[in-house]
């Protein structure tokens, strides 16, 4: 062959790559745009059956993540590369990769627990993995929350799932827990009915389950009462700060003491020893 051949061959297999590419280039920003499109419709198509919302993201997540590998595989086999071989090699990889990312790999089974068991759900207030927060969403190797002053936390499924998970959104009612102490000169009926008072008069109390008011202990320095109402969920935190408020309110309007921690010394004189005087506590 000679050198003008030469030259032709090469532009003409260059001229070849190019168009490759450039269909490849195609394939892929097409493909991701399709792929996004039935993503986004198929999020509608579930939260139209219903779904619980936890349940979709993590489907959707999966369903976007295999969608673009068949994308990316279309765009590598317009170039020219044998995509049997690739996935024989990627498959080997993967393998080894695998056993390397052994706690990826546990994320994501634990994001799988997750939604079989469903322990938690989007919008629910959970502490779990060390964290306490607001469930945000739930991706497929990790879960996102927002705390109380609205930080965001990404925690690993696994870690997740390793421990005990608390969640106080799982039930329509809590029991509201306050300890009031009063002192012990105080008359304990006046104390049964101011307390009862408070807890009557507050409209976000439920009537059944009953609320609970008692005398409960008999402290160093103080009478322990614990006064314990039902209220909705949502209204947990009002009710606690204000209703612990109001019953320091009627305290004082009732001239019902709140102790403090206190001591009684006493101070004995003994006769003088050796030209000194001692006094022992």
């Amino acid at each position: 062959m000679d050198l003008q051949g030469i030259i032709d061959f090469v532009q003409f297999q260059g001229t070849n790559l190019a168009v490759n590419l450039v269909a490849a280039l195609a394939i892929f920003v097409v493909g991701r745009w399709v792929v996004k499109l039935l993503h986004s419709l198929s999020i509608k198509a579930m939260q139209r059956g219903k779904l619980d919302p936890l349940l979709v993201k993590f489907l959707g997540n999966i369903l976007y993540a295999l969608l673009m590998v068949f994308v990316v595989l279309a765009a590598i086999s317009q170039v020219g590369i044998q995509t049997t071989s690739l996935i024989a090699v990627i498959g080997a990889a993967g393998l080894a990769v695998g056993l390397a990312l052994q706690g990826s790999l546990a994320n994501f089974a634990a994001g799988v627990l997750v939604i079989i068991f469903r322990p938690y759900k989007i919008g629910d207030y959970v502490e779990a993995g060390g964290v306490a927060g607001t469930i945000d969403d739930v991706q497929i190797f990790t879960t996102e929350l927002r705390t109380a002053d609205n930080r965001k936390i990404i925690v690993p499924n696994g870690q997740m799932m390793s421990g005990a998970i608390t969640n106080y959104s799982s039930h329509d009612t809590r029991r509201v827990d306050l300890v009031v102490g009063v002192g012990y000169d105080d008359d304990i009926d006046v104390v049964r009915r101011v307390l009862e008072g408070v807890v009557a008069d507050d409209s976000r109390v439920l009537a059944d389950p009953a609320p609970n008011i008692r005398m409960s202990a008999m402290g160093d320095s103080s009478v322990s009462w614990i006064v314990r109402p039902w209220v909705k969920a949502a209204d947990y935190w009002s009710v606690h700060w204000e209703m612990t408020e109001e019953i320091k309110r009627r305290f004082d309007a009732e001239g019902i003491s709140i102790p403090f921690p206190q001591r009684d010394v006493h101070v004995y004189h003994h006769p003088e020893k050796d030209g000194e005087a001692s006094l022992e506590r």
